[in-house]
């Protein structure tokens, strides 16, 4: 039953992922799956933090177009996903996360655009390490939620980690618009 559903698990991983390059041979093991997903939204979301100019990586949108009060910036949208690769890949690691991170955030020795997107690299890295560890033995194992005191399978915590920085690409591209700067994913 354990092989079935490992099996079922990589069938539909391998199905989520068709949508990304198709020159590569198709991944066989779950590691293999998440970490070819991963690197699908990682193609798109570090090209679009660099297009950013240094100049307008604080940005968020004006109240006076709408309903903005409170939301993150362009650099905090970034800072948050480089956070969570960190601490999800710490979860299913099993360990602290290996820079000191506030809250969500990113450490306060981060603080220009350089260091973010080194930041955000970095953590990209550390988040193919967490998801390379995923293996036939421990893929359903339950690890300690990061939030709260549930438990959830390493499996559906490299889901959420390939799935979370999405969310944010989607905020990004409509800062990167409001700027007038095309995201490089829709560039001819």
């Amino acid at each position: 039953m354990k092989n079935f559903a490992i099996v079922l698990l990589v069938s539909v991983l391998a199905c989520c992922s068709s949508a990304f390059a198709q020159d590569k041979a198709p991944a066989t093991t779950a590691a293999g799956v998440l970490n070819h997903n991963l690197s699908g939204v990682e193609a798109e979301f570090v090209p679009a933090a660099e297009a950013m100019p240094e100049s307008q990586f604080k940005f968020a949108p004006p109240t006076s177009l709408g309903e903005f009060k409170g939301v993150r910036t362009f650099e905090q949208e970034v800072q948050h996903v480089a956070a969570i690769n960190y601490i999800i890949g710490a979860a299913i690691l099993g360990e602290k996360p290996p820079v000191e991170l506030k809250g969500e955030g990113a450490p306060a020795s981060v603080k220009t655009k350089a260091d973010t997107i080194k930041f955000l690299k970095d953590s990209f890295a550390y988040a193919h390490k967490a998801l390379d560890s995923i293996n036939d033995q421990n893929v359903f194992e339950l690890v300690q939620l990061p939030w709260g005191k549930d438990k959830i399978s390493r499996a559906e915590l490299g889901l959420i980690m390939c799935n979370h920085p999405w969310d944010h690409y989607g905020q990004m591209v409509e800062y990167l618009r409001m700027n007038k700067i095309i995201p490089p994913a829709s560039r001819g």
